[in-house]
């Protein structure tokens, strides 16, 4: 008798190809749930790399960096064009990315306090200028290699910025902001003669506390004079938000949750109530906010968008 050939049937080839389909189908959203855990984790671990730099900033001049700038071109009361994802950037790495100038007015033009001089280098100044300016410095307070900082807008003929487009937004296109973890747009970043393939986060947002102020309205108008006097002003990174989120190739994406309709504008929508504020146990009676005596750090997460449910912060 000729020996029997042992095979697979095709009920048993179906059998294991379903096997296999479910064991993927499991596997796939666990890797991805691995993969956003490892990304938060480095995201709060970024967060108190970026703590450590403001407590060194706050040793060399006595408090934190503020979180609302100066626009000299704008005629309102309240000028907001310099925001506090700017003013962070500043503080630890300087415009320049060269370190901290101690004459900063924090003003959008880059000019000192009289405005008459502009306080961080452009290439045109002599040695002499150059290395009294340096001097001066404090900083970087981050490593650069690592910090995640990135320009807003393109420079002249290079795709280097977070936005292809930034016209009419009353933010200049030369500033840095620091990024988080979560990449999102796609770039190349010319380093010596060569250039890198980075994939760049969404700007991390900084609100300076009004220490002087013990003002928390949840139901605060959409005027900004009514802001001023709060704790967080809500206003503070007003121009950044109406950007809308970042994309892969740098247009425009979609509306933050931080910039709903003008009925309840720019109003913080963190936490229980809806309202931006935590509850302490002992208080039933009122909400109080996060960290009124320091500043808020908070990163659009995973989806690019501020305001929502993956967001992440340092309280």
């Amino acid at each position: 008798m000729k020996p029997k050939k042992s095979a697979f049937t095709m009920i048993e080839l179906l059998i294991v190809m379903a096997i296999i389909t479910i064991l993927v189908a499991m596997l796939v959203p666990a890797l991805t749930t691995v993969k956003t855990m490892a990304k938060e984790t480095q995201q709060k671990a970024q967060f108190a790399t970026i703590e450590m730099a403001l407590t060194a900033f706050k040793g060399d001049f006595g408090d934190y960096p503020p979180s609302h700038g100066y626009d000299p071109s704008l005629s309102e009361d309240i000028d907001y064009a310099y925001c506090g994802a700017e003013t962070l950037a500043e503080a630890l790495v300087g415009w320049d990315l060269l370190g901290f100038h101690p004459d900063s007015a924090w003003r959008a033009d880059g000019k000192d306090k009289a405005g008459a001089n502009m306080i961080y280098l452009d290439g045109t100044e002599s040695d002499v200028v150059k290395e009294e300016n340096l001097k001066a410095r404090k900083g970087p307070y981050l490593e650069l290699a690592s910090a995640n900082v990135f320009r807003l807008g393109n420079s002249t003929g290079k795709e280097d910025g977070l936005f292809d487009n930034i016209g009419g937004s009353g933010l200049d296109a030369d500033r840095y902001v620091i990024c988080d973890a979560f990449g999102v747009r796609r770039m190349t970043l010319s380093t010596g003669n060569s250039a890198k393939a980075v994939k760049a986060g969404t700007p991390i947002l900084y609100y300076k506390a009004n220490t002087s102020s013990k003002i928390f309205d949840p139901n605060v108008s959409n005027n900004p004079n009514d802001h001023k006097n709060q704790i967080y002003n809500a206003y503070d990174n007003f121009y950044l938000i109406a950007l809308k989120s970042i994309t892969a190739d740098g247009s425009s994406g979609k509306a933050h949750s931080l910039a709903p309709p003008p009925k309840n504008l720019y109003k913080f929508d963190y936490g229980e109530d809806n309202i931006y504020g935590i509850r302490d146990g002992k208080i039933t009676t009122t909400a109080w906010p996060h960290r009124p005596d320091s500043y808020i750090l908070i990163s659009a997460g995973p989806d690019g968008l501020y305001g929502t449910s993956d967001d992440i912060h340092n309280f």
